[in-house]
């Protein structure tokens, strides 16, 4: 949190950009260009007739819950029904086979493995119809929410008929599961008005310094996709055209400068480079055996270790993000870097790291549709089709390293008791990883088929792998 001085009265939360947090430069007034909008989100009569009482206050997660003894209790219905955590257990795949709208996008993953998830003030629909949108939304994202995540909320295109009351998005929070708080890493607000701040302001008595913390003001599209560290964002294209509204003046020069930096790192790579290059640029230039970069065999083989790979976990919680970059400086200057002494999950980081960061995916851009198709072969046929794939289509140094992650992550699903990592959990955290699209963001319909196509080759591994790499017959059929 910004703490700053205490005669000074200021909103709660950081400052609107993060990079110059501790910046001593006033809040935009309200007539700047940034503060439009049409209409606000709530009306200023439910904050001035909400009384709070500190009396017998307790912490409850995130918030401090308010008790007042003598107030008589309230029935207020419940925006979410009894039964929806029944249902937000269905199958995956049946929930992922035929297409649909989706109600949040999901913009990928950032560097550390953790998935980016979006939602659109300009969706929503009318009040009515609110508590049906929120379980949709809920419903999406539930299946990711038990690793660390990341959410994104572009409050542009909000209107009157469509704002919900402060009362209803309370009670929507307290309906959470437990994993949709405390596995939020960061709530970026996107073009957020004034009214928002205060908004937060009226909440922030209620909240811990811990969950304040994460949430985070964003101006622009550049600053976002600086702050998540992806280079290309597909967002609507209204917001798109507000963003240039509101940043037109000072985008050129900032995309011009982004990319002459990108420009020059890559002229500058070293050939000890093992992180943000190909995987044919390593094996060429680095000492992998059997095809495995040196730094995946280390991470590997220090995760393998009891005590390290039946860690509660391991994979879902993100490591220090400073030492995971500082150990990806060192490895690519050609330092020899030793994990003996490295916390567990910063090693899982850097191996998710590694992944993410290759210039093309291990499963390749070539195998894309392939393998987001996977959901609608015919059940008899996917042994066969994933075998063919995997055997035949991948280039020979993407099948060595695919089978030796794939092993790894099978050893690590032998000691789920301990863990908690089933094929399942890991397979929505390495999916994204293993494969995304070289064209656009890939969506919530098209992860659901790669994490159910990596879901089944760790189920089946001693089918597809049978056979060493240096065979590689053709699969019968």
């Amino acid at each position: 949190m910004d703490n700053r001085s205490k005669n000074t009265i200021r909103l709660p939360g950081p400052a609107i950009n993060p990079v110059v947090e501790n910046s001593d430069e006033p809040q935009p007034s309200l007539s700047d260009l940034h503060d439009f909008e049409p209409k606000l989100e709530f009306d200023d009569t439910e904050l001035l007739a909400t009384t709070i009482t500190h009396q017998n206050d307790v912490m409850d997660e995130d918030f401090v819950v308010t008790e007042d003894l003598n107030a008589e209790t309230e029935n207020i219905v419940n925006p979410l029904e009894d039964d929806f955590e029944d249902q937000l257990r269905e199958e995956t795949e049946n929930f992922s086979i035929s297409p649909r709208r989706t109600h949040c996008d999901f913009l990928g993953t950032d560097k550390q493995g953790r998935h980016i998830f979006a939602i659109y003030a300009s969706r929503f629909p009318a009040k009515s119809e609110m508590e049906i949108f929120i379980r949709n939304v809920i419903k999406e994202i539930e299946p990711f929410v038990e690793n660390d995540y990341i959410l994104v909320y572009f409050h542009q295109g909000l209107k009157e008929d469509n704002k919900p009351s402060a009362q209803f998005l309370w009670n929507s929070y307290k309906e959470l599961d437990r994993n949709f708080r405390k596995n939020l890493k960061n709530l970026y607000v996107v073009h957020p008005t004034w009214f928002i701040r205060v908004i937060w302001n009226f909440f922030s008595p209620f909240i811990s310094e811990k969950f304040r913390k994460k949430l985070i003001y964003i101006s622009s599209l550049d600053e976002l996709r600086q702050s998540l560290g992806l280079s290309k964002l597909k967002i609507p294209d209204n917001i798109c055209d507000f963003d240039d509204k509101l940043n037109s003046g000072r985008r050129f020069g900032s995309t011009s400068q982004t990319n002459n930096n990108i420009s020059n790192l890559t002229k500058q790579m070293a050939k000890t480079a093992q992180f943000g290059v190909t995987l044919k640029f390593i094996v060429t230039n680095s000492p992998c055996l059997n095809s495995i970069p040196p730094i995946v065999r280390k991470c590997v083989d220090s995760l393998s270790i009891t005590g390290m790979i039946d860690t509660e976990g391991i994979f879902r919680r993100s490591g220090n993000h400073t030492e995971i970059i500082a150990l990806k400086e060192r490895v690519n200057r050609g330092e020899d870097v030793d994990l003996k002494d490295v916390n567990v999950h910063v090693i899982a980081g850097l191996l998710k790291s590694f992944l993410r960061d290759l210039s093309e995916p291990l499963l390749t851009f070539e195998l894309y549709d392939d393998i987001t198709s996977f959901l609608d072969w015919p059940k008899e046929e996917r042994s066969r089709n994933v075998t063919q794939l995997i055997r035949e289509k991948l280039p020979e140094e993407n099948y060595e390293l695919f089978k030796y992650i794939v092993e790894f992550l099978v050893r690590v699903m032998e000691c789920e008791d301990l863990n908690k990592m089933t094929s399942s959990n890991l397979a929505i955290v390495f999916g994204p990883n293993f494969l995304w699209s070289g064209k656009n963001t890939t969506s919530l319909d098209e992860i659901a088929p790669i994490n159910a196509f990596v879901d089944f080759v760790l189920q089946n591994h001693k089918d597809i792998y049978l056979i060493d790499v240096n065979q590689r017959p053709t699969p019968i059929g």
